[in-house]
């Protein structure tokens, strides 16, 4: 088999430009496919080096890299490693919120006079008709989608702009696309590829086992006991630490209880304003707070290798976010530990988050106002009264039925043999209820993980379509020898893991995996369920497509 010639270009590029004397496991395959000009999308674990993968190639690429990512401060870090090394052929300029008119242009101006070669933005400067028409002007050859889980409906993040970056692309020339993000299970995935509009791409999922990060998860009977085991933890283990909590409220009153008790702590939320939330993001990074307490709103664009541990205190949403929020610990590749202490009670946190349904009335006046011609967000707004976050939701659901599409000069419009309001109003209704279906299974699977035996990086692969094929060995249920036990003893399934099974009432799945007596399936529907193996053989439940 001829080696491809792609490798010693990259691995050139790596050595003289960025001082890389090699390529991390899961780079070289995605690079190759940027190198191809061909779509990719590409998971790979907070600290495995995401951003190289956009980066190496673009330097053998002709036109600009555009860089669209969601957090100035993870824009910020990123720029600032590649301009010190003064080189003009990796240079990066960035246009946001942070800097001046005159700043944005002279940015835009580095790029058209090849002074520069990566071009960072967020997804709102792009909505913006104008700036978006200036970064075509520009040729982009190639798009980076940084923290892609954004863009999905299942994702644990949201941005309205972020939904209209398919069309956004489009716009651009429709260059390549990389999509990256450090979690991503098979419905987030299918949902970046499809509004990203991705064409055909490369799917490169990898490392996700992280070997150096010890599983252990514990059932709390009551509070007390949960505050017991957190304070042994913080008592024998080394710091900075980050603790996530359900609510605000309760990110207060740890932080308050904690330092009352003697371990000295400082909360993060959303409801916070921005420049306090920025300047404590900026004290845990300069090891200025070594025991964060927060909600799921921190942490995203922290490029800080030396946390210890990661502690939850409730049950988080979905393993998408637990995932997400445990691998900021140990990206220094030293030990690690991930604690989840959780109750019952948490699952009624979470669905109360998931929230309630839209209004079918506000759908059906949205619906009326884009039949009423070309519009802009802005006039929509003035028309239906809605707050820009929910009229995004509505939009976003709106179009999953063929009930609104983007036209030129950024308007929305409704597309030929569109549905009319009423019909689309029930039409979006039932694709949220679809959603939801699968969102409720997401936290069905993360109590199933919470309660699982089986080795506990095993379970958490497989949710994201990964087969590890043997106990990790760093894990609570590994250690206690569990694991290995229920590992020796299984037997081989009624389906191969990863097949495509068919259920009567539940339509099209996959298998996922399979623990003693039991197998979870995907179904494309209404997500994640876990099934009895002797009743799906006795009453044939299942059947392969």
């Amino acid at each position: 088999m001829r080696l491809p010639i792609y490798g010693p270009r990259l691995r050139r590029v790596a050595r003289t430009q960025f001082g890389w004397p090699r390529l991390r496991p899961g780079q070289f395959k995605p690079m190759r496919a940027v190198l191809r000009r061909r779509d990719a999308l590409v998971v790979l674990p907070t600290g495995a080096g995401k951003s190289a993968i956009y980066q190496i190639p673009a330097v053998l690429l002709p036109g600009p890299t555009v860089v669209i990512s969601p957090l100035l401060a993870l824009q910020q870090d990123q720029i600032a490693a590649l301009n010190e090394r003064g080189d003009p052929r990796i240079r990066a300029v960035r246009v946001s919120s942070a800097e001046t008119p005159k700043e944005r242009r002279e940015a835009v101006e580095a790029i058209r006079r090849g002074e520069a070669e990566f071009l960072f933005i967020t997804p709102e400067q792009l909505s913006d008709p104008d700036r978006l028409a200036e970064v075509r002007s520009l040729g982009p050859g190639l798009v980076a989608v940084d923290e892609a889980h954004c863009i999905s409906a299942w994702g644990h993040d949201f941005r309205p702009d972020y939904l209209a970056l398919g069309d956004m692309i489009e716009q651009l020339g429709r260059p390549p696309v990389l999509a990256l993000t450090a979690t991503a299970s098979p419905p987030v995935r299918e949902d970046i590829i499809t509004r990203l509009h991705l064409r055909r791409p490369e799917i490169h999922v990898s490392g996700l086992d992280r070997r150096n990060l010890f599983l252990e998860v514990a059932y709390c009977p009551d509070d007390a006991y949960r505050w017991r085991r957190l304070t042994t933890m913080l008592d024998e283990e080394q710091r900075p630490g980050i603790i996530y909590v359900a609510t605000r409220r309760a990110a207060e009153e740890l932080a308050e209880r904690l330092t009352t008790s003697g371990y000295p702590a400082t909360f993060y939320h959303g409801g916070m304003a921005a420049g306090v939330r920025e300047q404590r993001h900026t004290d845990f990074s300069d090891d200025k707070v070594d025991i964060m307490v927060a909600t799921s709103a921190f942490g995203m664009g922290i490029d800080k290798p030396n946390i210890r541990w990661v502690a939850h205190v409730a049950l988080p949403g979905s393993p998408d976010s637990y995932f997400q929020e445990i691998g900021r610990a140990g990206r220094d590749g030293e030990p690690a530990r991930a604690l989840l202490l959780w109750r019952s009670e948490d699952e009624a946190i979470q669905r109360f988050f998931q929230g309630g349904s839209p209004d079918p009335g506000e759908l059906r006046d949205l619906a009326g106002a884009l039949h009423k011609g070309p519009i802009g967000k802005t006039a929509l707004q003035k028309a239906t009264g809605l707050g820009p976050r929910k009229l995004g939701q509505y939009l976003n659901l709106l179009e999953q039925v063929g009930a609104v599409q983007t036209v030129a000069g950024h308007k929305l419009s409704v597309p030929a043999r569109a549905p009319l309001p009423a019909a689309a109003a029930e039409a979006a209704s039932s694709a949220y209820e679809r959603q939801q279906a699968v969102v409720r299974s997401r936290t069905d699977m993360m109590r199933g993980f919470a309660q699982s035996r089986q080795c506990r990086t095993e379970t958490l692969l497989a949710y994201f379509g990964e087969d590890l094929r043997k106990p990790c060995g760093h894990c609570d249920n590994c250690a206690d020898g569990i694991a290995h036990e229920i590992a020796a003893a299984e037997p081989e399934g009624p389906f191969p893991v990863h097949s495509r099974v068919h259920h009567d009432e539940w339509g099209a799945g996959m298998v996922m995996n399979y623990e003693e007596d039991r197998m979870t399936v995907l179904f494309d529907s209404v997500g994640y369920k876990t099934l009895s193996v002797p009743v799906v053989v006795q009453q044939r439940l299942l059947v392969s497509e």
